[in-house]
This record gives C-alpha cells, sequence and structure tokens, in this order.
C-alpha cells in the first residue's frame, strides 16, 4: 500500500503601502516576484509631526494626507521573500523619503 504525500504550499497574507509615486513600480516588482493576482485600494498616508500639531488651525484649508495605494495579495511564502528583496533594493536607491512598507499576516484557516 502506497501512500501519497501531499506539499500543502502556506498562503499568507501581504500588506503594501506605497505612494502614489511609485505605484507603477510596486506593479513592477509584483510581477517579477511572481505575484499575480493582488487587490488595490486607494487611501490617503498620513504622518504625525509635533510641528504640524503645533502649527495646524482648527479649520484647515487644505488635506494633508498623500496620495498613497494600498495592495494586499494571497500568496506563497517564496514569492513574498523575492518581493522583500526587492523592495528592499528599492527602497535603498530611492531618492525621497517614502519607501514601500509591506508587512506578511500568517492564515490560520482559509476557504
Amino acid at each position: 500500500m502506497s501512500t501519497v504525500k501531499l506539499k500543502i504550499k502556506k498562503m499568507k497574507l501581504l500588506i503594501v503601502t506605497v505612494v502614489e509615486e511609485y505605484e507603477k513600480e510596486i506593479l513592477l516588482l509584483f510581477k517579477e516576484a511572481k505575484i499575480e493576482s493582488y487587490s488595490g485600494s486607494e487611501i490617503d498616508g498620513y504622518k504625525n509631526s509635533t510641528a504640524l500639531v503645533r502649527t495646524a488651525s482648527w479649520f484647515p484649508a487644505k488635506k494633508s494626507g498623500v496620495e498613497s495605494s494600498m495592495f494586499f495579495s494571497f500568496t506563497e511564502e517564496e514569492n513574498i521573500d523575492t518581493l522583500f528583496e526587492l523592495i528592499k533594493t528599492f527602497n535603498q536607491n530611492m531618492e525621497t523619503n517614502n519607501p514601500i512598507k509591506a508587512v506578511v499576516v500568517p492564515i490560520e484557516k482559509s476557504i
């Protein structure tokens, strides 16, 4: 009697945030990391700054958020490892102070 072992790949939830300026670049990095299925949403990014809080008026005339995007994907760990290396290299070579940020969340159950 033979036994068949199935290799079950663990899926993880990848979440990436990026300022609008680098949206095209992160999509190219996803492709290079073989992450082909993902979802995205436009978001506003904020940073708390003591200087900003002190000078802010009660009714600011302009919204202070930065136009950004958030992407998420249920993907395999090896693709995430590749993407993290690509993001690390990209962030080291950027000229602004808005690095691409990424986190991974393990999935306990899925259907």
